[in-house]
């Protein structure tokens, strides 16, 4: 399968109204194409059959300088923003393409361009699910990112998520996120596999389609869990010892090097 198409299949499944993970122009996806390019969903398209003019390809380069010195203005991002688009862009090469001039990157650009980079991650997929948010949107938004209630929560998600508070869309979430990431990086040694934006949503990082669905169906199950257990006032979550040992157990490592890869 062509990286491109991979990329559409998994924004589609992503963007399945029966997952409830997104609704209209909620979300975006992205992969790294090599060292220095990306493909990022285009601003103002569902996910929900998306094609091949959704999509923009870019370097990385230049959308990773916006971090280091932000431009003063919105207009002067998005002018360094459309700079950075590759002319073999899907989205202008497409027959669909109308008007001749260059298409806009989802606002999410440089949160993507950073966590390509930064994190080592081939695939990224940023959704708002609605049992992921009501945890977000509460006071129990560090208690569902720091523990774990269940071992495949813990081997699919990993041991703990990210967790990163409310930014505006835009550079400064990815200012945000880098951050957070950062430190999660420093703490584990490793990047997260589950970023958790408080009162926005999720991100899932990994190396192929299936790591991403898989990540973002099993945090999905994990906050619906987590609400029913709400529920009885009692939550009752995984010792940090229990989680350890299960991410770290041999034949789990192997589980989950299966679930990950690709099918084809």
């Amino acid at each position: 399968m062509k990286p491109l198409d991979s990329l559409i299949e998994m924004t589609r499944a992503l963007g399945e109204p029966a997952r409830d993970y997104v609704i209209i122009g909620e979300g975006n996806t992205s992969m790294r194409l090599d060292a220095d390019s990306f493909l990022v969903k285009a601003s103002g398209h569902q996910m929900h059959g998306i094609g091949a003019e959704g999509f923009v390809a870019a370097r990385i380069k230049p959308i990773l300088a916006m971090l280091d010195d932000p431009p003063a203005t919105l207009s002067a991002q998005k002018a360094i923003t459309q700079a950075a688009i590759l002319d073999s862009s899907p989205s202008r090469s497409s027959s669909t393409h109308q008007g001749g001039s260059a298409p806009s990157p989802s606002i999410e650009v440089s949160l993507h361009a950073m966590l390509l980079h930064d994190c080592g991650a081939r695939y990224i997929g940023h959704t708002h699910p609605t049992a992921v948010n009501q945890l977000m949107c509460s006071g129990f938004s560090a208690d569902f990112a720091l523990r774990r209630r269940f071992p495949d929560e813990a081997v699919v998600c990993g041991p703990r998520s990210a967790l990163v508070p409310y930014a505006d869309p835009g550079l400064p979430l990815a200012l945000a996120l880098r951050a957070a990431v950062s430190e999660f990086m420093a703490a584990h040694d490793e990047p997260p596999k589950v970023i958790l934006l408080e009162n926005h949503g999720m991100i899932a990082l990994g190396d192929t389609p299936a790591e991403i669905l898989n990540i973002t169906a099993m945090t999905v199950k994990a906050a619906r869990i987590f609400l029913g257990a709400l529920m009885t006032g009692q939550p009752r979550h995984l010792p940090d010892d229990e989680v350890w040992h299960v991410v770290r157990r041999p034949d789990e490592i192997y589980r989950r090097r299966l679930f990950a890869a690709d099918s084809d």
